[in-house]
């Protein structure tokens, strides 16, 4: 079964891949989406700008799409940067420039603690079909640590594994991760033949 999704983020195209591999399941980029205008992710939440995405990227492919939104969420932050994750830092914001932001607004406060949050939606033909979400509980470090993934991953210390997500194999960062944990649930539904199709 193939399934496209609507990422231009090489970071998310691998997790997507990895993550369907385990069902079975193949994994396309939306044909040309690299020259479509940009969906404007006006949403207040991070489902509903998986929801704008999926159907608004979705209309031009025949079959399923998914599309996610995801981020961080800071509690002493009151919840920031949430949905403006990827842009924290201004429009064109490069991830350590968004590292950096957050490392200089959590300097001094004593509650740490933060979760990533992802939610996922899938469209079959640009109609919404289900969204699924996923979440992991963590803290954000006074500096980064680790190299791999992308985003916040170096900031965000997850205490079962005792070291960052930016210290990690991708594999082992999927397996308690809030995309994998979304991504699994969305391949799975579809492996098992629990999503009603046109």
């Amino acid at each position: 079964m193939i399934v496209y999704c609507a990422t231009g983020n090489p970071g998310k195209l691998r997790e997507f891949r990895l993550a369907a591999e385990l069902g079975g399941i193949q994994v396309e980029t939306a044909p040309g989406l690299a020259g479509m205008t940009a969906c404007e992710e006006t949403g207040a939440t991070f489902e509903a700008n998986a929801i704008l995405k999926a159907e608004y990227y979705g209309r031009s492919v025949q079959g399923l799409l998914f599309a996610d939104d995801s981020g961080l969420e800071v509690d002493a932050l009151g919840g920031a940067p949430g949905v403006y994750s990827a842009r924290f830092a201004g429009p064109d914001a490069t991830d350590e420039a968004n590292n950096r932001l957050l490392i200089e607004r959590m300097r001094g406060v004593r509650d740490q603690a933060a979760r990533f949050v992802c939610w996922i939606a899938l469209v079959d033909g640009g109609r919404m079909v289900r969204t699924f979400r996923g979440a992991v509980e963590g803290r954000i470090l006074e500096e980064p640590r680790g190299t791999n993934g992308f985003g916040y991953d170096p900031l965000f210390y997850y205490p079962p594994f005792g070291c960052s997500f930016g210290e990690v194999a991708p594999e082992r960062k999927l397996a308690a991760s809030h995309r994998g944990a979304a991504l699994r649930a969305l391949f799975g539904c579809l492996a098992a033949g629990l999503i009603e199709l046109r």
